[in-house]
C-alpha cells in the first residue's frame, strides 16, 4: 500500500534486487502510476486500492503473502485485512504519537498475524545502525542520536503529511533520563545537532519510537533522539541533499573500563534509500526469506533484524559509518 510513493517504490526496488523471483503487488490510488512502477520492477502487478474500505477494494480471489503499509493506514483497514487473513503486516507512518490503535489491535488479536511496528526514523535503520555500533560494549549507559533532515528531503506528499501530523500531536520530546521515560518541553526540548562538517543546526528532542527501542534493547538509563531540519552537509558542498545521523554511545567495555564512541550514519542521497532499506529488511524477515518464520504478535525492527546484516545492506545502497569531524 502506497507502493507508488518514495518509500514504497524504493523498498520494492530493493526487494526485487534481493529476491528477483518474489512476486510484488503495487497498490495505489493512481492505478496508472502503480502500473508504471510494476512494469519497471518486473514480475509485479498493479492494483487500485481504497483505504476507506475494509476489503481495500481488492479482488477477493487474489491471494497475498503480506501487507506493507508504506503510507499512513489511518483507518487500520490494511491491518485488519492482514489479521483476517493471517498475513504479516508492516507499517512505517504511525509514529510514537499514533501507535496506540495499532498496538491495541495487535494485542486484541495477538495470535492473528505478525505485526512489525516500524514507524521508527527511517523505518528502523538508525536503531539498527546504533545497535551495530554498540557491539563493543559490555554495558551501555547513554545513547544520544542526532539526525539532520535536509529541508528539501522531507519525502513526497505522504511523508510531508506524516511530519505535519506528528508535530500537531505533540511538540514535546520523549527521553529516558535516569531510567525513567520522561516528556520534555521547551526549553529542555531544544538542542542542537552537529553535522559532519562541524556546522551546528538548531534541533529538538522528539517523540520517536527509536527512544524506547534503543533504551529497552540496550538497558541504557539515558537515551535522547534529536532532530534538526535544515541545509545538509551535502548541499553545503554543492551536491544533493544528504542524510546524517550522529550516534553517540557511552558505557563500559568487557573489562569494565569506560568507553565511548561517536559515529555518523551518512547517505549522500538523503533519507529515502535508508527508509527503503528499513522497509525491505522488515519485509524480507516477515516473509521468512531470511531467518525463521516470524510468530504472530507485535514486533519491532531490532527484535527481528540482525544489526550487522542491516548495516551491510545499507552500505550496498551507498550509506557509510564515519567518525565525527577531527576523528581519525
Amino acid at each position: 500500500m502506497g507502493g507508488t510513493g518514495q518509500a514504497g517504490t524504493g523498498a520494492a526496488a530493493l526487494l526485487r534486487q534481493w529476491h528477483p523471483d518474489l512476486p510484488l503487488t503495487i497498490a495505489g490510488r493512481d492505478v496508472e502510476r502503480a502500473q508504471e512502477v510494476a512494469d519497471a520492477l518486473g514480475a509485479a502487478t498493479a492494483t487500485g486500492i481504497d483505504l476507506r474500505r475494509g476489503d481495500l477494494g481488492l479482488p477477493a480471489d487474489r491471494p497475498h503473502s503480506a501487507v506493507v503499509a508504506a503510507l499512513w493506514d489511518d483507518q487500520l483497514h490494511g491491518l485488519r485485512y492482514a489479521q483476517r487473513r493471517g498475513l504479516p503486516y508492516l507499517s512505517i507512518s504511525s509514529g510514537l504519537t499514533d501507535i496506540a490503535p495499532e498496538v491495541v489491535a495487535g494485542a486484541q488479536r495477538a495470535h492473528a498475524a505478525p505485526i512489525l511496528v516500524a514507524s521508527h526514523y527511517c523505518a528502523g535503520a538508525v536503531v539498527l545502525a546504533a545497535l551495530h555500533s554498540a557491539r563493543r560494549f559490555d554495558r551501555i549507559d547513554t545513547v544520544r542520536i542526532g539526525t539532520v533532515l535536509d529541508e528539501l528531503d522531507t519525502g513526497g506528499p505522504a511523508g510531508t503529511a506524516d511530519l505535519a501530523r506528528w508535530s500537531t500531536a505533540t511538540t514535546a520530546g520523549l527521553v529516558r533520563r535516569d531510567g525513567v521515560f520522561t516528556w520534555v518541553s521547551d526549553p529542555d526540548a531544544r538542542t542542537h545537532v552537529r553535522s559532519t562538517d562541524g556546522v551546528d543546526l538548531p534541533g529538538r528532542h522528539i517523540a520517536v519510537l527509536d527512544v524506547p527501542s534503543l533504551a529497552l534493547a540496550t538497558d541504557a538509563l539515558h537515551v535522547r533522539f534529536a532532530f534538526a531540519v535544515g541545509e545538509s552537509a551535502g548541499r553545503r558542498r554543492g551536491g544533493p541533499a544528504s542524510f546524517e545521523a550522529r550516534i553517540d554511545l557511552e558505557g563500559t567495555d568487557r573489562a569494565g573500563a569506560p568507553i565511548s564512541t561517536s559515529r555518523y550514519l551518512v547517505h549522500p542521497a538523503g533519507q529515502r534509500p535508508l527508509t527503503a532499506t528499513g522497509i525491505a529488511l522488515g519485509v524480507e524477515r516477515l516473509l521468512g526469506l531470511r531467518g525463521e518464520a516470524v510468530a504472530p504478535g507485535l514486533h519491532t525492527p531490532e527484535a527481528l533484524i540482525d544489526p550487522a546484516y542491516a548495516v551491510e545492506r545499507m552500505a550496498e545502497t551507498g550509506a557509510v559509518l564515519v567518525g565525527p569531524p577531527g576523528d581519525d
